[in-house]
């Protein structure tokens, strides 16, 4: 786990310097390709030509590049005839890190056991009180973010479902299915 850490960490170092270039330097409008092209005074015709396409071509991959629906390939082919190198990242948005991501999803995920596991407990006037509603969902939240595999990207709806049909199978005082439930979210 603390090697998957660090290379979160190295991630999001990479990750910084990848926003401030992509905050500073968007897309043009017109795209990288004819923006390229046209300032090196180069026609569709004559970059068709250097790729070994026809010339209608990088018309239609122009428009593609706009629209969203150009390939990685193509993009890596046009470059290349441009001389220049296609760069390609995924980058998190608004400026956030890998680290963050996960937690915002822990302490998502966290909220609705909690909750779930709340009510199920008022239902049988055992209420906990906010503070302790707080300190249990900060508690999972720090277990998740701290143990945290590829179930924290389950659908949520799962852990919803978990509840009814955990309830529907055992005919337990609702107390006892709380404690379990809990137990069992904790567990995942």
């Amino acid at each position: 786990m603390q090697n998957q850490w660090l290379a979160i960490k190295q991630l999001d170092k990479q990750f910084k310097e990848w926003q401030a270039v992509n905050a500073k330097y968007k897309r043009p409008r017109a795209g990288w390709v004819k923006t390229i092209r046209v300032a090196l005074s180069m026609t569709a015709e004559q970059l068709a030509s250097k790729v070994g396409v026809k010339g209608g071509r990088i018309s239609q991959l122009e428009k593609a590049e706009i629209e969203d629906a150009v390939t990685l390939g193509a993009l890596r082919k046009v470059a290349e005839a441009l001389n220049c190198e296609l760069v390609y990242a995924l980058v998190p948005k608004n400026s956030l890190t890998l680290g963050n991501i996960i937690k915002r999803r822990a302490e998502q995920i966290a909220e609705e056991k909690i909750n779930t596991v709340a009510h199920l407990m008022s239902l049988e006037a055992q209420a906990l009180s906010k503070e302790a509603l707080t300190e249990q969902k900060h508690a999972l939240t720090k277990q998740l973010t701290e143990n945290f595999n590829k179930s924290l990207w389950v659908n949520n709806e799962s852990v919803q479902g978990s509840v009814v049909l955990f309830n529907a199978k055992k005919k337990q005082h609702p107390s006892k299915i709380a404690k379990s439930l809990e137990n069992s979210l904790l567990r995942k």
